[in-house]
């Protein structure tokens, strides 16, 4: 007689820490955004009611949700909500132009758009008009309960059970980022693989219940979004601003107590400007040294014992970790527990140590495919890896050397920038016989966008930034348009390394830490 095995326990979803916060600390503070503060109990019912008003609104199991507005304690209710019904939430870049907008809308096709008005409403209201799209439109920057169509009279609708939980290997968020093409893809991250990396926040990042993570970041890039969820995981407090603005930063660091931030050197600066009369106490801010001015504003980073490596948005963010214990060969550290990572030979077989081919990881960080791309899933997800098409080797020690991109990608503040897409824009323009575009060192941002032009009409530098600025998001235009009679060609396409000695290119990740940065990061 044989006993039947008893079911194995469901794993974790995204939202079953939340429960868990609840449960032990209902009444520490989960979230804030403005004056809106909710403890873990009240962030459960939240979450509740979105995820019944987004079953009524006919969302469910695999339907896309889509947010198009800045940061706010909504993205995390929302998202949450979502994981809760199996559906996918898409937080997408409010910074594209209304092409590029209506392009991401179409090809997410969500069942319900969240959206603001402030900022970006010309462009919504552009994008929208020229998509087909079947979804349900609310508005997020008004508590007007009268009005139709507000988040505020929407999530008080009769909500709709919830349905049956999903499998934790299902895609919980999706995030678009950037092909070589230069055309965008959405990428689907799992519950597991977003825990996965949360927990990686604990681990290596330190997170904990007595953080107070401030979300200054875009949370359409995995850059900010997997400190969120490492706050989250950890039972700590997540902060939400719109808009990395030094006065406003100033002030909610200084009146909650922030411990942590999403800061980029140049917001840095400001930071020290606005607060040169020491009119803001930010002692709680935990940040790495910078300007004399600001390491006597906040307090020293510690001596955390390990800091960000290698990682890319298909792996949901860092699988490397760079111990400050242990010496490594490697610049990018050495790989995160519950992954294999390799460099792979161009015939897919693993490499020795020391030789250098494509890296690849497998593991439950890895992106469950791309949305309604299945020859990039299958080109990418091939032989059971995921694909990263970037360089690098794997040193005797274990440790990983990241060397950079197969493709080449311009890297300026936090946003990617592929030269392809802005090549593409530029050659729409009348006058432009051929283009290429390189990354140039800069000091403020990294890496400048500059565009070598060969003209077949006469035409300046100012009419074609202007055409980039009308059909791309304003930071992938160009801070330079140099023109030439001939671009360097090599084996019948752009040869991008005589381009950039004749033109100062240089600083592409993994080249170098520009800006006093620590080595690559997550893109």
């Amino acid at each position: 007689m044989t006993t039947a095995a008893a079911p194995a326990p469901a794993p974790c979803l995204l939202d079953d820490p939340l429960a868990s916060h609840a449960a032990l600390r209902p009444d520490a503070v989960a979230s804030v955004c403005g004056e809106t503060r909710w403890t873990w109990r009240q962030l459960l019912g939240r979450v509740e009611l979105v995820a019944g008003a987004l079953a009524a609104s006919g969302v469910g199991h695999g339907d896309r949700v889509a947010w198009l507005a800045q940061n706010c304690h909504r993205y995390l209710e929302t998202m949450l909500a979502c994981g809760r019904l199996g559906a996918v939430f898409t937080p997408l870049n409010w910074r594209l132009s209304a092409g590029e907008l209506a392009f991401v809308l179409s090809d997410c096709d969500p069942r319900v758009v969240f959206w603001q008005r402030p900022e970006i409403e010309a462009r919504v209201v552009a994008a929208r008009a020229a998509t087909t799209l079947a979804a349900e439109w609310v508005e997020l920057d008004t508590d007007d309960t009268a009005s139709d169509g507000t988040f505020s009279r929407w999530i008080r609708r009769e909500p709709s059970a919830t349905g049956t939980r999903p499998p934790a290997t299902d895609p919980a968020l999706m995030l678009y980022s950037g092909l070589s093409d230069g055309r965008p893809v959405g990428v689907y991250l799992s519950h597991t693989g977003l825990l996965t990396q949360a927990w990686y926040g604990v681990a290596f990042g330190g997170a904990s219940g007595s953080d107070v993570y401030l979300n200054s970041g875009p949370l359409f890039h995995v850059g900010t979004l997997k400190t969120t969820l490492a706050t989250y995981a950890a039972g700590g407090t997540n902060v939400f601003v719109a808009r990395a603005q030094a006065r406003l930063l100033c002030q909610v660091i200084a009146r909650e107590r922030c411990t942590g931030a999403f800061l980029q050197p140049v917001t840095i600066e400001q930071l020290v400007a606005e607060n040169a009369d020491h009119r803001y106490d930010l002692s709680s801010l935990r940040a790495k040294p910078g300007p004399v001015a600001w390491n006597e504003m906040v307090s020293p980073a510690g001596s955390g014992r390990y800091r960000s490596g290698y990682g890319q948005t298909e792996l949901g963010g860092v699988v490397t970790f760079i111990d400050s214990q242990r010496a490594a060969l490697g610049q990018a550290g050495f790989p995160a527990p519950l992954l294999r990572l390799a460099a792979l030979s161009p015939d897919g077989a693993p490499l020795g140590p020391g030789e250098i081919g494509e890296l690849a990881v497998r593991g439950p960080v890895v992106a469950a495919g791309y949305h309604r791309r299945p020859e990039v899933t299958a080109r990418r997800q091939a032989q059971g890896w995921h694909h990263t098409t970037d360089l690098g080797r794997l040193e005797t020690d274990g440790s990983v050397t990241f060397i950079g991109p197969m493709t080449q990608l311009i890297k300026s503040g936090a946003e990617n920038i592929y030269p392809a897409e802005v090549e593409a824009c530029l050659r729409t323009h009348p006058a432009v016989r051929d283009v290429g575009v390189l990354g140039v060192p800069d000091p403020v941002w990294g890496q400048a966008v500059t565009a070598v032009v060969v003209a077949v009409d006469p035409v300046t530098a100012e009419v074609l930034v202007a055409h980039c600025r009308q059909h791309l998001a304003s930071y992938k235009k160009p801070r330079r348009v140099l023109f030439a009679a001939a671009l360097p060609r090599r084996d019948g396409g752009l040869d991008r390394a005589a381009l950039d000695r004749a033109f100062g290119g240089g600083g592409y990740p993994g080249t170098g830490p520009p800006n006093g940065s620590t080595g690559p990061g997550p893109r």
